[in-house]
């Protein structure tokens, strides 16, 4: 097959993905629409070209040449019939969750030795835990996320500086992005139209909403409350007061579609001192602030918003599991886990005034253990810690 000569590696995948090439696993790829799952199949398939492995099958059910593909049954046919009868095939499907009961199929073809199968979807239960016990452990899931501060540099052919990264909040990392002239008039009208796509195919078309009205409001909700603590009776509550009366079972399950098309993640928050999940009040970021600022507009009052919302971005991307931490009356903005080590990080817009100052480094000093704490900010400051509390400014913490 024929791949776009375009593209630019995304190296951070690429390492977590080559150890298992070639290995009796399903490799399956999830993320928001246009976060890049496509092309990033394209990598590994140049990948496997380059090694000088031929045997590749490529299936995109976006495209009308694979409409006839419609079940487990049509696919299993399929891939069988063109396989190779000599050597390994390489096997890339995207977009899986548009076919029916895909996981018979995948479960029926890690029965052959020479397949390697590797798909993608634009839903976060593509692999609910009903199918993930049916595949039997038989498969390793990545999330694909936007670009990165690093990588968007990289797509745009940048320098870093202080207007790259003011472009980097504006726009988001939609890979695309690096198509079009970074104007508000462009982007904002190319990031509304995946709006609407995720909303239309990815949640109503999907679930059969039929309150579409409250679905949008919803939207705009979270974007303009972004990181604040809300619980579904909240929002419920707060929506009556615009007369609109949802009842909050509706709320909950209108979010969850917001979370399962990556528009939106949900945060927990986490007892730092009795190591529990709390059940209710969570908070909500976005997976592309592009797309939350094409919504709700680029506002200054809501810097603070932003700031907080790009560093939740970056620890997923690089690798942490994120909660809000409370201790007693106090927050902790990120607790993040990674591989047994624990970071606590406060996020300040500036540090100028004292009582921010000991406020943000002193409900991390409370902290009884001695995890890395960081107090992140957009000032630019190289000194001594805060009684060994590292200040680190944005553009270091995004780079790091």
């Amino acid at each position: 097959m024929k791949i776009p000569n375009n593209i630019i590696q995304r190296e951070h995948y690429l390492d977590k993905i080559i150890p298992f090439v070639g290995k009796n696993l399903i490799k399956v790829f999830t993320g928001q629409r246009r976060v890049g799952k496509s092309y990033f199949l394209f990598q590994l398939i140049y990948f496997l070209q380059q090694k000088g492995e031929n045997s590749i099958l490529y299936i995109n059910k976006e495209d009308i040449a694979f409409s006839f593909i419609k079940n487990a049954t049509d696919l299993h046919d399929y891939i069988i019939a063109k396989k190779s009868k000599k050597t390994k095939t390489y096997v890339f499907i995207d977009e899986i969750q548009d076919i029916l009961n895909f996981e018979d199929a995948l479960r029926s073809l890690l029965l052959y030795e020479d397949l390697d199968l590797y798909c993608t979807g634009s839903n976060a239960n593509l692999l609910s835990s009903d199918i993930a016990g049916y595949l039997s452990g038989r498969y390793i899931e990545t999330i694909i996320y936007s670009l990165d501060y690093s990588e968007f540099i990289q797509f745009h052919k940048l320098e870093d500086s202080s207007s790259t990264l003011e472009l980097f909040l504006k726009y988001g990392g939609l890979p695309y992005l690096k198509n079009l002239d970074l104007t508000d008039e462009i982007v904002f009208e190319y990031l509304k139209n995946i709006y609407n796509t995720i909303v239309y195919r990815d949640i109503i078309n999907r679930y059969k909403v039929r309150n579409t009205l409250f679905l949008e409001q919803l939207v705009l909700f979270l974007s303009g409350n972004t990181g604040s603590i809300f619980s579904s009776k909240k929002i419920s509550d707060f929506l009556k007061s615009q007369k609109i009366n949802i009842p909050t079972s509706q709320v909950q399950l209108y979010i969850s579609y917001l979370v399962n098309a990556f528009l939106v993640h949900k945060v927990a928050r986490y007892d730092i001192v009795g190591k529990r999940i709390f059940e209710i009040g969570e908070k909500y970021y976005f997976e592309n602030l592009g797309i939350r600022n094409s919504i709700w507009g680029y506002r200054v009052e809501d810097k603070g918003k932003i700031l907080e919302n790009v560093i939740y971005n970056h620890l997923l991307y690089k690798g942490y599991k994120v909660n809000i931490g409370v201790l007693g009356a106090n927050e902790i903005d990120f607790v993040c886990e990674k591989n047994g080590e624990k970071l606590y990080i406060q996020v300040a817009l500036s540090l100028f005034e004292t009582q921010t100052i000991e406020r943000e480094f002193g409900n991390l000093l409370k902290i009884k253990d001695n995890y890395n704490k960081i107090v992140i900010t957009l000032d630019t400051f190289n000194g001594n810690t805060y009684n060994g509390i590292e200040t680190m400014d944005l553009k270091q913490f995004l780079l790091s």
